[in-house]
């Protein structure tokens, strides 16, 4: 997992509440477990105009103009910032693996459904909460500034807007190690891959009837 430690990113902004992961990646792309290849499909039933489905060739698709992501000044976006309940409805891991095909490292939010959150952080993406004025005042800007960006600053846990102003915000300590290090469950396992090596080895001296 690529690690998450400073990220200046352009923000693209999505102004709607209860986002659900439906939305983020319908249903008909889930075929496949592999974590890439998602990108083009992520909100594919808002993106385009017309019903899409498996190893259909998005670049001849017709793109909905009345669609933000799809605005031009906000492509190459890796900053998103969200309303409330963003990621509800199915637990779906194929959500944060297209939102992080798609570009986005970080996502900015009134607030996440839990699972959603939590399967965020299992794969390179940074959810962050703040308080609903600060959400506000983001969305305001980011609107009437084109190309607006953030700093986000994990050692420091803040987000700095262009002018200097810091917003502080919580993530856990374990998540943000992980992150800093580039974790993910595997990465984790295989820290302790000298042991469980030496685990192996001691299980075949004392029970060989298993091994043979």
């Amino acid at each position: 997992m690529e690690k998450f430690v400073r990220l200046d990113g352009l923000v693209a902004p999505l102004d709607r509440a209860n986002v659900d992961t439906d939305a983020i990646i319908p249903k008909q792309f889930l075929k496949s477990i592999k974590r890439s290849g998602f990108g083009p499909n992520a909100f594919d039933e808002w993106r385009y105009m017309d019903h899409g489905e498996p190893g259909q060739d998005c670049t001849k698709r017709i793109r909905n103009p009345n669609f933000v992501l799809n605005q031009e000044r906000y492509q190459g976006a890796s900053i998103l910032l969200a309303r409330s309940n963003f990621g509800c409805g199915s637990s779906r891991e194929h959500a944060p693996w297209a939102l992080h095909d798609f570009g986005f490292r970080a996502i900015i939010g009134e607030s996440f459904a839990d699972i959603f959150f939590n399967n965020c952080f299992k794969n390179g993406l940074l959810p962050i909460v703040l308080p609903k004025a600060e959400i506000d005042a983001l969305f305001g800007l980011t609107e009437h500034s084109p190309g607006y960006r953030l700093t986000i600053d994990l050692p420091g846990q803040r987000v700095v807007r262009p002018d200097g102003h810091a917003i502080p915000f919580e993530v856990d300590a374990f998540r943000k190690e992980c992150l800093l290090n580039g974790w993910d469950d595997i990465g984790l396992t295989l820290r302790h891959a000298e042991k469980i090596r030496e685990f192996e080895t001691r299980r075949r001296a004392e029970q060989p009837w298993l091994f043979s």
